[in-house]
């Protein structure tokens, strides 16, 4: 066996050890915390009452659609920024996901939808802006506050200009998708 492979092998297994410790960590301090059904429950509940208050038409689609990409785009992103070692999550719903479920795969993107159907006919870089200041000004602080989230390297306004770029991205798809009915 080459080196190469040698050096691969060792490195994925200290990976899966650390991966077994990290389970360990979180059935015993974790699991069930008062921490952890915070996050169960913005992982659930958010969805519902976006459920309830949309409309229920082709926008709903269309929505939908660019949920499901800022979902992407904050995953692909939380990951980075995790791996790197620019922040990391402390209460995890799901534990062997490095980034926090809650956040990514609902607060973001229905925050995002929300925005776009309650005034569509808004300046979107006014919105965006709007946007990345709620979230990075106050949705990540409040999280940092709770002992969530541990920006090690990384400054709350950082966020800014990516929280921006994510909302106008977001747009974008939300107005030029030609296989939805027009945006209202």
């Amino acid at each position: 066996m080459s080196l190469a492979l040698q050096v691969i092998d060792h490195n994925v297994n200290q990976t899966t050890e650390l991966i077994h410790e990290k389970m360990q960590i979180w059935i015993h301090y974790e699991l069930f915390t008062w921490r952890w059904w915070l996050g169960v429950f913005f992982s659930i509940v958010p969805w519902a009452v976006w459920y309830v208050l949309t409309r229920r038409n082709s926008m709903r689609d269309r929505l939908l659609f660019v949920g499901f990409m800022v979902s992407l785009i904050a995953v692909a992103l939380d990951v980075l920024g995790d791996q790197y070692g620019l922040w990391h999550y402390r209460f995890n719903v799901v534990p062997i996901i490095p980034t926090y479920f809650p956040w990514d795969l609902t607060l973001m993107p229905i925050t995002v939808m929300f925005f776009l159907q309650i005034t569509p006919n808004a300046n979107p870089l006014l919105k965006s802006v709007v946007f990345a200041l709620a979230s990075s000004l106050i949705g990540e602080p409040v999280f940092y506050w709770m002992d969530i989230y541990n920006p090690i390297h990384w400054k709350f306004a950082y966020s800014i200009p990516i929280q921006i770029a994510i909302f106008l991205i977001a747009y974008y798809f939300c107005k030029t998708r030609s296989k939805f009915a027009p945006y209202e």
